[in-house]
């Protein structure tokens, strides 16, 4: 009896030193895994927005496997933000799972008021031009109004949303939306259990045929009078364009992206 209390005492033990072993393990492969993907140069961001933003982008990112990132600047050197983008993917070499890896990044020029969206890789072929343009169009109020913050943090949840769609479909499709199938669903149950009811009381048999002699019912007399005709002129308008687009490009260092550009 003793033995078997030593033995199965032995056993807990080794549980226990196992479990510690275990949660040291992953707490430190959970602190490993949190890295700056927030490169707030022009210092535009609070401490705690900053945590904030890093801890969401890490947190979407990895869901994307790819480096979500968000880059500003005051841009001392007068770069063109494009080349500023592409610069800095060459330089520091970020991705998801290795160097060159699998990347979007927002550049924020201060200096010029621009800004600049590219995807490298797996967000190359997910976020492509249309889609990025997309992500700028709903982030560029709230930069122009200064609400940085709340910008950023569409930025990331737009991207990780987009990149959930097969590339070539519109994200943005009314029919992806979740609201939009829930009303669709419920309109579609509610015509189903209309018709049984209508049909549960049995059919009308009786119509107007059934009290129409067609021997003696008939039009009996008609007639065509024609009014007037207008005509309606609408002058076509010129697209000039306007607004701005920027496509994506490839880096000094040979890696290509897509890529949007726009001021705010």
């Amino acid at each position: 009896m003793k033995k078997k209390q030593a033995i199965l005492a032995v056993l807990f033990c080794c549980v226990v030193v196992l479990a510690a072993c275990m949660q040291i393990t992953s707490g430190a492969a959970a602190a490993t895994e949190v890295k700056r993907l927030i490169y707030d140069e022009a210092g535009l961001l609070t401490k705690d927005e900053y945590n904030e933003l890093n801890k969401m982008a890490n947190q979407y990112g990895a869901e994307r496997e790819t480096d979500i990132i968000i880059f500003t600047s005051k841009n001392a050197e007068n770069k063109e933000v494009m080349k500023m983008t592409q610069d800095f993917y060459d330089e520091r070499a970020p991705g998801y799972d290795k160097p060159y890896g699998n990347a979007v990044i927002l550049t924020m020029d201060m200096k010029n008021r621009e800004l600049y969206l590219a995807g490298f890789y797996k967000a190359k072929e997910y976020l492509d031009d249309s889609r990025l343009d997309k992500i700028r169009d709903k982030i560029s109020s709230d930069l122009t109004n200064g609400d940085y913050r709340l910008a950023f943090e569409t930025y990331i949840l737009t991207a990780h949303k987009y990149m959930g769609f097969r590339p070539g479909v519109n994200p943005d499709n009314i029919l992806f939306n979740g609201w939009f199938q829930l009303v669709v669903s419920l309109a579609i149950g509610g015509v189903i259990v209309g018709t049984m009811a209508y049909n549960s009381g049995g059919r009308v048999t009786i119509h107007r045929q059934t009290y129409e002699d067609n021997s003696t019912s008939g039009i009996l007399q008609h007639r065509d009078q024609f009014l007037r005709t207008t005509v309606t002129r609408r002058k076509i308008e010129k697209n000039n364009g306007g607004g701005s687009g920027g496509g994506g490009g490839t880096t000094g260092g040979g890696h290509s992206h897509s890529g949007s550009k726009g001021s705010f």
